[in-house]
C-alpha cells in the first residue's frame, strides 16, 4: 500500500501503519480507541492557541470545501486548496516550521466569491483582511531583537499585556530556591482586566472548557479499561488537573505517568511544550497514543539501564552531572493516533516530562516513534530522485549513509531522547526559565551534542548497540551537511533561521565548523558551481561536540542567559544568503518536499449483536477528507 498520499506547496502527507495492533486484547484496545478519541478532542484547542483568528477562518474554509457550487477546476480554486491544505496542515495561518504567515494564492475578490456563494457572507470583510493583510498576525512567535516579542506574536497566550509585565508577573509568583518549583502559567492565559495582569486558566469552567469536557469523557472511558492500577490512577489524577488546573496536580499525574512502564498501551494529552511561547512558558496542547514494540525496545532497555555510565562519562564539569540517574525509562513505539500540536506533523521521539526536579528525582520516560521513522524512509524510497545523492559530496559518502545512515538516525533519537534529555542538572536556586526565549533551542541543542557525542563511544559497540567501530561516520557527515546547508531549503529565501530544532541542528554545525576551520575538520569544497561540506577528521569533530556540550550545559546548569543569548544569535539565526539560494535551486530541481506530515488511520468499533467485539485499524488515503471529518466531529470551540 503506497506511503505518500498527498502533496502541496513545500509539504508532502503519508499514512502509517500500526504493526501490532491485532495483538493487543479487547480491552487494551479499548484503551487506546478511548485515549485516541481525547486526542482528537483537543485539536480546536491547539487551533485557537496558534492565533485568536486561526478558527474562523478555518470555519469558514470548511464551509466553502463543503459548500461551493461553483467550478472546481480552474486554477483559482486549486490555489484555494493549496491554500486550505496547508491551514489544515499547521493548525492554522503559520507555517508550522518557519513560523511566518502565508497567504492564499488565488485573489481576494475571487476568495470573496467563493466565501459569498457558500452562505458565508457575516464578518466576511475582517476575515479576508486578516487572511490576505501581511501587517495583520504576520508571525507566529516573533524572535525578533527589537521591540517587544509578546506583542509581535500571534500566539494566543497574552492579551494586552507587554513582556515586561509577564515577566514581572511571574516573578513574583516564584519561590526562590524552590527545590520543586511549580511550572507557573503553564496552563493559562494572560491578560490585563481593568489595569491588572491576571491569569484565565485552560480547564473545565473556564477557557477551553468545551473541549476540555470532552477530553475529560473520553479519560474517563479510557480509564475503565485501563491496563493496570497505576495507569487508572495516573487517568484520575490527569482528569482532576483538567478540572482544577493545578499545576501541583498535573506534576502528581507527570510522576505517576514517568513510574507508568508496564503496560503496552501508552499517551500523552495535556498543555505539554513550551516552544511556541516567545518567553518560554506557556505549553501548546497536544495528544498522542502508542504501543510498545516490544522487540525493538529490547535496544532502548539497554541505553536506559546503563544511563548512569553515559552520565558519569560525560565530558561537562563534574558539578553540572547527576550523583544518581533514576527512574530512566526508553522504548520504541509504534503510534496509533496524532492529535493538537503532533498532528499533522509529528516529532519523531519524544522524552517528558519537561520539569527538571521530576527528572531529578523520579526520572524521565523517553520514546522513539517507529512506525514514523518507517513511513519516512517508505515515502523516500517512492521518490523519484534522492536528496542524499544530490548533496553527499561523493559515492562512498553515499554508500556509507545507504548501509548505516537510517539505522544512525535511529540510535542518534534514541541518546537524544532516552539519556540527552534526562541527562544534567540545575545548579541550587537556578530557575528552570532562565534561558528565557533561548531554552528552547539550548535544550535541544543539548541533547543532540549528548546524541552526537555517544554515538561514536565504543561503549554502543560494547553493548551490542552500534554493529561496528566505524558505524557513527555517516551521522556525522550528515548532521554536519543537513545543519549547515540542507535543512535550509525549508525556509523560503531572505527569512532568518526561526524554529528551535533547525536552530539548534545549525548553532551546532556552525560552531563546530567555524571552530575547527583552521585545521578543516569540516571543509566547505565547491565542485563543478555546487558547495558540499565533508568532514575530514571525524575524531577531531567528536572532541568539538564534546566542548560544545560541555558549555551548552554549564549555560543551563548556570542559568547563563547572556550567554546563550550569545551562542543561539551568532550561530543559529542568520543564513548564508549564496548557500541559501543555491540548496534552494538545487532541491527544487529534485521534486521532493521538504516537509512531512500524516493522516491517522481511523480506528472502528466491530460490532455483533449491539456489542463491540473488537476495534479495526482502516487505513486513511484522504488528507481533506480527515480535515473535514475531524472538523464536523471534533469541532467544540
Amino acid at each position: 500500500m503506497k506511503t505518500l498520499i498527498d502533496e502541496f506547496a513545500d509539504i508532502k502527507i503519508m499514512r502509517f501503519e500500526v504493526p501490532g495492533w491485532k495483538e493487543l486484547s479487547l480491552r487494551q484496545k479499548a484503551y487506546a480507541y478511548h485515549l485516541a478519541e481525547a486526542a482528537k478532542w483537543g485539536r480546536d484547542i491547539t487551533w485557537d492557541q496558534y492565533c485568536e483568528w486561526n478558527l474562523p477562518v478555518r470555519h469558514l474554509v470548511e464551509r466553502i470545501l463543503k459548500e461551493y457550487h461553483g467550478d472546481r477546476n480552474c486554477q483559482s480554486f486549486n490555489d484555494f486548496l493549496v491554500y486550505a491544505k496547508r491551514l489544515f496542515f499547521s493548525n492554522g495561518m503559520h507555517h508550522h516550521y518557519a513560523e511566518d504567515k502565508f497567504f492564499p494564492q488565488c485573489p481576494r475578490d475571487y476568495f470573496r466569491s467563493l466565501a459569498e456563494d457558500s452562505g458565508c457572507s457575516e464578518g466576511l470583510g475582517e476575515l479576508l483582511e486578516v487572511i490576505y493583510s501581511p501587517e495583520r498576525f504576520p508571525v507566529r512567535r516573533s524572535v525578533s531583537k527589537e521591540g517587544d516579542i509578546v506583542a509581535q506574536s500571534s500566539v494566543n497566550f497574552y492579551a494586552g499585556v507587554t513582556r515586561e509585565e509577564v515577566e514581572d508577573f511571574y516573578s513574583a509568583l516564584e519561590v526562590p530556591d524552590d527545590p520543586r518549583p511549580v511550572s507557573y502559567g503553564l496552563n493559562t492565559k494572560v491578560v490585563k482586566e481593568e489595569g491588572k495582569v491576571v491569569e484565565k486558566p485552560w480547564r473545565s469552567g473556564s477557557l477551553y472548557g468545551a473541549a476540555i469536557d470532552k477530553i475529560i469523557k473520553e479519560l474517563e472511558k479510557a480509564r475503565e479499561n485501563a491496563e493496570n492500577e497505576r495507569q487508572e490512577k495516573a487517568i484520575s489524577l490527569l482528569i482532576d488537573y483538567y478540572m482544577t488546573g493545578d499545576l501541583r496536580t498535573w506534576d502528581e499525574f507527570s510522576i505517576l505517568w514517568t513510574g507508568e512502564t508496564a503496560g503496552k498501551v501508552d499517551f500523552i494529552n495535556g498543555f505539554i511544550e513550551d516552544y511556541d511561547d516567545p518567553l518560554g512558558r506557556k505549553a501548546t496542547w497536544e495528544g498522542y497514543v502508542n504501543i510498545k514494540d516490544e522487540k525493538a525496545s529490547a535496544r532502548t532497555e539497554i541505553l536506559s539501564s546503563n544511563a548512569q555510565w553515559f552520565e558519569d562519562h560525560s565530558p561537562v564539569d563534574p558539578r553540572f552531572k547527576k550523583p544518581h540517574v533514576k527512574g530512566v525509562t526508553a522504548k520504541v513505539v509504534t503510534a496509533v493516533t496524532l492529535g493538537g500540536a503532533t498532528y499533522p506533523s509529528t516529532p519523531i521521539g519524544i522524552n517528558l516530562p519537561n520539569a527538571d526536579w521530576i527528572r531529578s528525582e523520579y526520572g524521565s520516560k523517553s520514546v522513539t516513534i517507529a512506525n514514523i521513522t518507517r513511513a519516512y524512509d517508505k515515502a523516500a524510497l517512492e521518490a523519484p530522485k534522492s536528496a542524499l545523492a544530490e548533496f553527499a559530496y561523493d559515492q562512498s559518502e553515499i554508500d556509507a549513509y545507504k548501509k548505516y545512515g537510517s539505522y544512525d538516525d535511529e540510535i542518534h533519537t534514541d541518546l537524544h531522547e532516552c539519556l540527552g534529555h534526562g541527562s544534567g542538572q540545575l545548579l541550587p536556586g537556578v530557575s528552570p526559565n532562565a534561558l528565557g526565549e533561548y531554552q528552547s533551542a539550548l535544550e535541544e541543542a543539548r541533547a543532540d551534542l549528548f546524541g552526537l557525542y555517544y554515538i561514536a563511544d565504543p561503549k554502543l559497540v560494547e553493548l551490542g548497540i552500534m554493529p561496528d567501530s566505524e558505524a557513527w561516520k555517516p551521522a556525522y557527515s550528515g548532521y554536519i551537511r543537513n545543519g549547515l546547508f540542507v535543512q535550509f531549503s525549508r525556509v523560503e529565501l531572505g527569512k532568518k533561521n526561526t524554529e528551535a530544532h533547525m536552530q539548534n541542528r545549525k548553532l551546532i554545525a556552525q560552531w563546530c565548523y567555524e571552530k575547527g576551520l583552521s585545521s578543516k575538520v569540516i571543509e566547505k569544497i565547491i565542485r563543478d558551481g555546487k558547495t558540499y561540506f565533508v568532514v575530514n577528521d571525524f575524531l577531531a569533530l567528536r572532541g568539538l561536540f564534546a566542548e560544545l556540550l560541555a558549555e551548552v550545559q554549564r549555560i543551563k546548569s548556570e542559568g547563563d542567559f547572556e550567554a546563550g543569548k550569545e551562542l543561539i544569535e551568532r550561530y543559529a539565526v542568520d543564513i548564508d544568503p549564496d548557500l541559501h539560494k543555491e540548496v534552494r535551486e538545487r532541491y527544487q530541481t529534485l521534486g521532493l518536499k521538504p516537509y512531512g506530515g500524516f493522516v491517522n488511520p481511523d480506528i472502528k468499533p466491530v460490532l455483533l449483536d449491539g456489542n463491540i467485539v473488537d476495534y479495526e485499524i482502516v487505513p486513511v488515503y484522504d488528507y481533506l477528507a480527515q480535515q473535514l471529518e475531524y472538523g464536523d466531529k471534533y469541532s467544540t470551540l
